[in-house]
């Protein structure tokens, strides 16, 4: 479930920010280089398990195209090539999955929604900001509370809990690439699929596979289940998320069919805004801007902060 509700500035000084067992660390909303300095988990179980079962079934799809269906074929440079091209897919999906999962979504600091910190902001007579109650925090124009997060999420789109995380404003980008290769990954191995089924068909089963035909069979059958699957529900979600980017309106706000009070994006601006600059091979690219040498850095300082 979802908050947005808030206060009136004027109405905050009779509704408790905090309650009385609730300490305010000022350094978790002192920057947002803070931020950007941990590593982002949520601890979810239900999430954590969808996560594994994730990585498990690309795993899995891997298996069978790799020792199943390529390594046995006569046709060498049918299997270099489909075998080169599968596994490049299967990481960068991955890649782009752990990059969603462990990516700041764009959370709101926790309990920055304090008399003190909201003097600073020296606000204008008559004019209004919202509090979100359950994570005490000054709630940003197009920010929703998420209840498994437990915190404000910028531009949230929908908690997702095949990558155990939000989707939102930083981490969009990511999980647009984590569906468009599972897609591509999820039609290439029905297209093997095919291939194979054919040539066993028309050859002897027991020359087509190390495997006994049972077998080959059975691993087949449930790859084309998962690849027909994961294909039609990755394709219908890619194509969702790329409409709400051109659109300028995430998943919660066409719901609630709230009315835009921000000026929306043209579609290429829209585009550029997830993806980052003009039209280039960086927007299918899952590892530009990571930083192996800031996760160096973290560690010598004492190893990663979850932030949950």
């Amino acid at each position: 479930t979802m908050q947005s509700s808030g206060h009136r500035f004027r109405d905050v000084e009779h509704h408790p920010l905090l309650a009385d067992n609730d300490s305010y660390d000022s350094s978790s909303s002192s920057s947002e280089a803070d931020m950007a300095d941990r590593v982002w988990f949520i601890r979810d179980g239900c999430g954590m398990v969808c996560a594994i079962m994730t990585w498990l079934l690309v795993v899995y799809a891997d298996f069978v195209v790799t020792f199943v269906m390529l390594l046995p074929s006569k046709d060498f440079w049918y299997s270099v090539i489909n075998g080169v091209l599968f596994n490049c897919l299967a990481v960068l999906a991955l890649s782009s999955h752990l990059r969603t999962m462990l990516t700041d979504p764009g959370a709101v600091p926790k309990g920055n929604a304090t008399k003190e910190y909201m003097d600073n902001l020296q606000l204008k007579p008559g004019e209004v900001i919202y509090k979100c109650p359950k994570c005490c925090s000054i709630k940003p124009e197009r920010a929703h509370h998420c209840s498994i997060c437990k915190r404000c999420i910028r531009k949230m789109d929908h908690h997702c809990p095949w990558v155990n995380n939000c989707v939102g404003e930083k981490n969009q980008r990511f999980f647009v690439l984590f569906t468009m290769y599972i897609a591509l990954i999820s039609a290439h191995a029905l297209v093997l699929c095919g291939f194979q089924f054919f040539s066993c068909v028309r050859g002897q089963w027991t020359e087509c596979s190390d495997f006994s035909p049972p077998v080959t069979v059975i691993l087949m059958i449930f790859l084309c289940l998962e690849g027909f699957l994961f294909l039609t529900f990755t394709a219908v979600m890619f194509g969702t998320q790329i409409h709400s980017i051109c659109n300028d309106e995430t998943e919660i706000e066409r719901l609630k069919s709230e009315k835009p009070t921000w000026e929306r994006r043209l579609r290429w601006e829209g585009m550029k805004s997830v993806f980052g600059g003009q039209p280039s091979l960086l927007w299918i690219n899952p590892f530009a801007g990571f930083r192996i040498r800031r996760l160096l850095l973290r560690g010598k300082k004492g190893g990663p902060e979850f932030s949950v």
